[in-house]
């Protein structure tokens, strides 16, 4: 008999459980990957296509995993085993959900150094935003007096101080592990309920502010009219991986997450409201970001460096820039937390369900391993910076520590569990245990099995088969 966590705590109703789901999927993905892959691919193309990535592939996945945690009401493992008894096949598809639980365990380790640059900026521009307020001029622009050379190397002096990294590494992994230990109606729910409003009232709030002294009319033009000569197959390729990034796919949050849903929820219309609400944050985040890039003649094609070194330049030009740069800070530092509690649950509820142990104890336990393993991610930047720890492999030769993870759960551990679940959802879950659990009409069950067993176990093989090798991309 599986033990059902969700008897125990759960969420207390269908808002903050969609709540949670969209804190789960919005994170660093929508504000700092979507523009950056939009702006280095072109704009429009890729945006349309993105989007039809989205809910042609990201949506029924989507439903499915939330399907296996309400119909399993255990942790991803556990969920997946108990669906399969119910089907009468193996129990060994819940490999898969073992898969996603290291997946998250991985990405939450490295995810928690990039957050801790995040907050590094934060505090960044909570100094400058306090310096202007001394000087009686808080509506100045940011970081006064500095050149863009010197702008910019903020990001090389932090990557070269691993002390800083780590003081700001150890802050955010306590702040996830504290939010997880304390449970879903004690924790995560309540994290949930008051950071998203607070989220989007930023974002919202931000994007208003870009729209009035950026170049909103060029940034929509970007984002909207396709140049589908641009639409290369490296550029499709990219856009159906962030339609699995963006969501949190393959990776159990959504199967852990959906374990606490309560009888009588709408798994549809809840996973078509997550969907539509991941999707409109990543293009918010575009028409936030690409007018201020606009407005003061910068390349919206920086790449990585977007979020991190040309925007706090922009910052500096910008009226209440200072203000400005310390609320996006603040807005991308709620994203990446309300994503790594989801991250750091799953594995917290695999030991909760499969091994017996206390939440407190599960949650110390990998949330103590993953700041580890953070630990030499970060040290990739300076100490062993020319430690390759997947040399080897060519795909990995030229990557340092942290990328050498992100790009080994994100190109192989995402997309196999992302397969692996359409194939178990299409193929072989049972037909009256989904129809019961989901409560779909007959046309919306046809139309969801039938991309889950045919569309997406193609579009994701791709995706796999192109990460392993990116030759074949031309």
């Amino acid at each position: 008999m599986v033990a059902a966590t969700s008897t125990k705590d759960g969420w207390s109703s269908r808002s903050a459980f969609i709540l949670a789901a969209i804190g789960a999927a919005v994170g660093l993905g929508n504000l700092w990957r979507f523009p950056t892959l939009a702006g280095e691919s072109g704009g429009g193309a890729f945006v349309i296509f993105y989007i039809g990535c989205v809910f042609l592939l990201g949506l029924p996945l989507l439903l499915a995993e939330i399907f296996i945690g309400r119909a399993g009401q255990t942790d991803a493992v556990g969920s997946i085993k108990r669906v399969a008894r119910e089907s009468d096949v193996s129990e060994r598809w819940s490999l898969f959900g073992g898969l996603g639980a290291v997946a998250a365990f991985l990405i939450v380790s490295f995810y928690s150094v990039v957050a801790g640059w995040v907050l590094y900026y934060v505090g960044v521009f909570a100094a400058d935003f306090g310096q202007a307020v001394l000087a009686g001029d808080p509506f100045r622009g940011a970081l006064e007096g500095e050149s863009q050379e010197q702008i910019s190397g903020r990001m090389g002096s932090l990557f070269a101080n691993p002390a800083l990294l780590l003081s700001m590494h150890f802050a955010f992994m306590g702040t996830t592990l504290f939010i997880v230990a304390r449970g879903i109606s004690g924790g995560i729910e309540k994290a949930a309920t008051w950071l998203m409003p607070a989220f989007f009232a930023l974002l919202i709030s931000i994007t208003i502010y870009g729209a009035i002294v950026g170049d909103v009319g060029e940034a929509a033009a970007f984002l909207f009219t396709p140049d589908w000569s641009k639409l290369t197959p490296e550029v499709m390729n990219a856009a159906l991986g962030q339609a699995l990034f963006s969501l949190s796919l393959g990776v159990a949050g959504i199967i852990t997450y959906g374990s606490y849903i309560r009888q009588g929820t709408k798994l549809g219309s809840t996973a078509l409201a997550i969907a539509l609400a991941d999707t409109g944050v990543a293009l918010l985040a575009g028409l936030m970001i690409f007018p201020i890039v606009f407005a003061v003649g910068l390349d919206p094609a920086a790449g990585p460096t977007l979020v991190f070194q040309t925007l706090p330049f922009a910052f500096e030009s910008m009226p209440a820039g200072s203000l400005i740069g310390l609320l996006f800070f603040v807005l991308v530092l709620v994203a990446a937390i309300t994503s790594s509690i989801s991250l750091l649950e799953v594995p917290t509820a695999w030991g909760v369900g499969e091994l017996g142990w206390s939440r407190p104890r599960s949650a110390l336990v990998f949330g103590g391993a993953a700041f580890v393993i953070g630990i030499f991610c970060l040290l990739g930047y300076n100490i062993l910076s020319d430690f390759r720890p997947l040399g080897f492999w060519s795909i990995f030769a030229e990557t340092d520590i942290l990328d050498t993870v992100d790009g080994f759960t994100g190109k192989i551990m995402l997309p196999l569990g992302a397969l692996l679940t359409s194939l178990f959802i299409g193929w072989r879950a049972d037909r009256k245990l989904l129809e019961r659990t989901t409560g779909l009409s007959q046309g919306a069950f046809a139309i969801w099995r039938f991309l889950l067993a045919w569309l997406c176990p193609l579009a994701v093989t791709i995706i796999l088969v192109t990460g392993l090798f990116p030759s074949l991309l031309g």
